[in-house]
């Protein structure tokens, strides 16, 4: 078995074998980071969407350049299967679904002619998606979920590959709207811009038409290989803690929601070469939890409580700190019983046989296992701060959308600031009870 500081830069060496799908993702964001400013999250969430082949809902004011980025994520497929449309309350069913054949009407059959409008596109962009009426919303509910459209008597599977739709407010408690609602796994609040330097980059952004970087042959084997990709135990409990956790907070997620966030998940596993998924494919689970974006701020704090212990987990191999904090509670615990024999000693007090033997084996054990396991976690301290150097690179490795790798390096200077903690409980409770230092654990805290 590789010790642990071999087995991270044996992951570091994978960086550079990746796949033509990383490759062309990679290549994807940038083009559109360079057009679209303070839009990196959303620019990472909407491909992952746009791979998973689930929709997308931006909440917004106009002029946030929601319509302009749903259409340049379409463009980078070169797709001319493009549907876009600004929906109203006087919008009809044919200004969407296309019109009525007469051709079929003379033989009394209610068929509409669908080429050019929403149930031929592969992608589609439907701006104040919640202003449409029930005649549109209704065939809307089966093309966004079931990706079927019913025209006349026919059941008709529709091409869409991902739907982006845009609003400037959130439905009402509309039961047909709440179910169109629950149609779009991920959300997204969308703002205006908010840097000095944004400002400055706004009026000298790219105008050339972006290449074509994918195909739907593209899509397809990411989804093919997502079908093979295994959830672990492990997840399925973290994903259902979340769950607990919501819920403790009155906050409920329908069944499709979840099923849908596990085959993300899947997805993104796939698209970093992956048979099995990790954390790291959890990422961006919290876009998936929100029914109003002021939910934002408690879904990221239940979900970040349960990455960081799922983390923990992960590392346990590298860092044990259960096992350590345990070890330091064991002894804590006992350190006042073990001074006062100590002093009982020193000044002559009379013990039964029976009790000193009994507190000179205990103290025996607390040297070794003091000793030992302070000896354990300091070198392997040492070895986290080794890797720590290089963290962003390591975290990139583990999910390439990850567009702050520095909130992830975090956590990881917080496991070893948490393994400090302990390792000083150790230090404190072996020179209470022996009076001098543990050999071969000193360490540099200020670092």
């Amino acid at each position: 078995m590789l010790p642990p500081l071999a087995t991270w830069r044996r992951a570091r060496t994978t960086m550079n074998a990746t796949t033509p799908i990383q490759r062309k993702m990679d290549q994807a964001i940038e083009l559109l980071e360079r057009r679209f400013l303070e839009r990196s999250e959303l620019i990472r969430l909407l491909l992952l969407g746009m791979i998973s082949g689930e929709n997308a809902l931006l909440i917004g004011p106009p002029g946030t350049a929601k319509s302009q980025l749903a259409r340049a994520v379409s463009h980078l497929f070169g797709s001319e299967h493009w549907f876009e449309y600004l929906l109203t309350r006087f919008t009809t069913p044919d200004e969407i679904f296309g019109p009525v054949s007469l051709q079929q009407l003379k033989m009394d059959q209610y068929v509409r002619k669908t080429e050019g409008y929403l149930p031929a596109a592969q992608f589609a962009f439907l701006d104040e998606i919640f202003k449409a009426n029930s005649a549109i919303l209704n065939a809307l509910l089966s093309i966004l979920n079931e990706r079927i459209y019913f025209n006349g008597r026919e059941k008709e599977a529709v091409p869409l590959q991902f739907l982006i739709a845009a609003s400037n407010e959130l439905p009402d408690d509309d039961e047909q709207l709440t179910a169109l609602y629950d149609r779009f796994l991920f959300r997204y609040e969308v703002s205006y811009l908010q840097n000095a330097s944004s400002y400055e980059k706004m009026f000298s952004l790219p105008k050339s038409p972006l290449p074509v970087v994918f195909s739907l042959y593209d899509v397809a084997d990411v989804q093919t290989q997502a079908e093979n990709v295994t959830i672990p135990e492990a997840l399925i409990y973290f994903l259902y803690r979340v769950k607990q956790d919501m819920e403790a907070k009155e906050y409920r997620l329908s069944d499709r929601r979840w099923s849908k966030i596990a085959h993300v998940w899947k997805t993104s596993a796939a698209l970093h070469g992956r048979e099995e998924v990790t954390i790291w494919d959890t990422v961006f689970t919290p876009h998936m939890m929100w029914d109003v974006p002021e939910d934002l701020t408690v879904m990221r704090e239940i979900f970040e409580n349960q990455f960081t212990e799922m983390l923990k987990l992960e590392l346990e191999n590298d860092l044990p700190l259960r096992r350590f904090q345990q070890m330091a509670e064991k002894w804590k615990a006992k350190e006042s019983d073990l001074h006062a024999f100590q002093f009982k000693k020193e000044v002559g007090a009379k013990m039964g046989k029976d009790a000193l033997e009994r507190n000179r084996q205990l103290l025996e054990e607390s040297r070794t296992e003091l000793e030992e396991t302070a000896r354990d976690l300091r070198n392997r301290l040492l070895q986290w701060q080794k890797r720590e150097q290089d963290l962003t690179a390591y975290v990139f490795e583990k999910n390439r959308l990850i567009h702050n790798p520095e909130k992830y390096t975090v956590k990881y200077a917080y496991l070893r600031i948490e393994g400090e903690r302990i390792l000083q409980q150790l230090q404190k409770t072996y020179r209470t009870v022996f009076d001098q230092e543990i050999a071969g654990t000193a360490y540099d805290y200020t670092l």
